[in-house]
């Protein structure tokens, strides 16, 4: 590539992109600049809510050191290439924090699926070792979930082994 084509590409990554992104993702999830600050400081990278107003709106901006770039990806949860990333146009802090909100949910769901795949793997293994205590297990199954067929499904999960996901 010429020296001359280089200069001309739009870079991709870059520093305004970062504090751009802070004050996005910042807005996004509600924070003031002050609880951002205080979020900035507990992940380890010391930070006032002055410096964090200076990033996002000085003229000049305040640089970000690579310590703070680190601290804010891990703070706002993001890799560090995105946080560095221009902000997508044409969404609006709502649309944000909407689809913040539903991606969030839907990695918890994801969890709690793990979670309950591997206990009914598990209590399906003590079942194999332990035939004795299906009766009993069946039992508290009911008693937990207090509701005899979300309980049976259940049962059924554990004892024929299907799970789905």
């Amino acid at each position: 590539m010429q020296d001359a084509e280089w200069f001309q590409t739009p870079s991709l990554y870059s520093e305004g992109n970062a504090a751009a992104r802070v004050g996005l993702e910042r807005e996004v999830r509600g924070w003031s600049t002050t609880e951002l600050a205080a979020r900035m400081t507990k992940a380890g990278v010391p930070m006032n809510q002055t410096a964090v107003w200076r990033i996002e709106n000085s003229t000049p901006r305040r640089k970000i050191t690579l310590d703070e770039a680190l601290g804010f990806a891990r703070v706002f949860e993001l890799p560090l290439e995105e946080l560095m990333s221009p902000p997508l146009a044409g969404l609006d802090v709502e649309a944000r924090r909407l689809i913040q909100e539903a991606v969030e949910a839907f990695v918890e769901k994801q969890a709690a699926e793990d979670r309950l795949h591997h206990a009914v793997v598990a209590t399906a293994a003590y079942l194999q070792g332990h035939p004795d205590a299906s009766g009993n297990l069946l039992e508290q199954c009911i008693r937990l979930l207090s509701d005899g067929r979300e309980a049976q499904g259940l049962w059924n999960h554990i004892t024929e082994g299907r799970y789905y996901n």
